[in-house]
């Protein structure tokens, strides 16, 4: 049975769209994987036909991000909050500190568990101007001999986002891409540590995946609780426990479609085009809508505006859900409008909603 072909313009900013060829895929695979009789939420985690998926989806990640055989490809529970009090248990040592590049929320949050860890301090902050933009790469200040610097590559709640990344030399360079990976082509190796929920571009939630690189595990603390050691799911092959297998088996098929679309030079090439269509309208709308993010810091993953006044932006809204666009508000925290243009949204969607953009501006003007 085919899914119902109506589908929402589904601008959620996560759990957010996923691939129809993919649920049509899960969907035809659901009862009987693969011959086993079992769906694959029924098999054990240590039958061949599981670990067949669970190695395929590492091995699919590694090429699609060319990942080097330097680094170990993990798969966590948890979610990205999780990895704020790792990163710090892990790697925090007595005597060294942690900066953080403050650029909206989610930074902060990482910020916050680091300090129950730690010395930590921020190296950058563009909170002054609302998180508007990202610190330009000298503003960034750092030790030699940190124990890391951490950064936030995507600002889903700001709509701002990292163009090029510092070099920090023997200092572990660590990112949340939480929002962004998958949506360009990143060069691993300026990174000691990459992690990031899957519930943006990756897959459905549930399932966090950590690229750590190996001489960064041989520096861990040892004497923290063992499932929150890189080491145990490194050595396991993140099959200490019972991972989140449907999650897994979901986020190799969204990795096979990328591979299919021409990977991550073809899905930043999209990426740009969709992101155009909308803040294109926002530019030449004479201040109807504004940008909340300066155009060098503007996200190709999330769009984030306002209307010239609070009345015509809660119609604006309300008239966007009428007409079948879904999650366009902006976060709760700041209110405003916000399109999520990940991976999954086709290109139709986004220009779908730059049309209703102008025509809402051409009917309230």
């Amino acid at each position: 049975m085919k899914l119902q072909t109506h589908r929402a313009f589904n601008f959620n900013a996560g759990p957010s769209a996923l691939p129809i060829s993919v649920l049509e895929k899960a969907q035809a695979q659901l009862i009987d994987f693969r011959g086993t009789g079992m769906s694959v939420m029924e098999l054990s985690h240590r039958s061949i036909a599981y670990e067949e998926v669970h190695n395929q989806a590492i091995s699919s990640l590694k090429e699609l991000l060319s990942i080097p055989d330097t680094y170990e490809v993990l798969f966590l529970q948890g979610g990205a909050s999780l990895q704020f009090s790792m990163i710090p248990m892990n790697f925090l040592q007595i005597g060294k500190k942690a900066g953080y590049v403050m650029t909206g929320s989610w930074s902060e949050k990482a910020f916050s568990e680091a300090k129950l860890f730690g010395d930590v301090y921020h190296a950058a902050s563009t909170k002054e101007g609302n998180y508007s933009r990202i610190p330009n790469i000298d503003d960034v200040q750092y030790h030699t001999g940190d124990a890391y610097l951490h950064l936030t590559s995507n600002n889903t709640i700001f709509g701002t986002q990292w163009k090029d990344f510092p070099e920090t030399g023997d200092v572990p360079l660590i990112a949340d891409m939480s929002s962004d990976i998958l949506s360009k082509p990143i060069d691993v190796s300026k990174f000691a540590l990459i992690y990031a929920g899957a519930q943006k571009n990756l897959g459905p939630s549930g399932v966090t995946v950590v690229i750590i690189r190996k001489d960064l595990l041989e520096q861990a603390n040892t004497n923290i609780p063992t499932m929150l050691k890189y080491s145990t799911h490194a050595k396991n092959n993140s099959l200490y426990n019972t991972p989140p297998t449907f999650g897994i088996y979901m986020l190799g098929e969204v990795l096979n479609w990328a591979r299919e679309i021409g990977g991550l030079t073809s899905i930043a090439e999209q990426n740009d085009k969709k992101a155009k269509l909308i803040y294109d309208v926002i530019d030449v709308s004479n201040g109807f809508y504004s940008g909340h993010a300066e155009p060098d810091s503007r996200s190709f993953m999330n769009i984030t505006f306002t209307l010239k006044t609070k009345d015509l932006e809660k119609k604006f809204l309300e008239q966007a859900k009428q007409e079948g666009f879904i999650g366009v508000n902006g976060h709760r925290s700041i209110g405003g409008c916000r399109v999520s243009a990940y991976n999954a949204v086709p290109f139709e969607a986004c220009k779908a909603f730059s049309e209703f953009m102008i025509q809402f501006q051409k009917d309230h003007n």
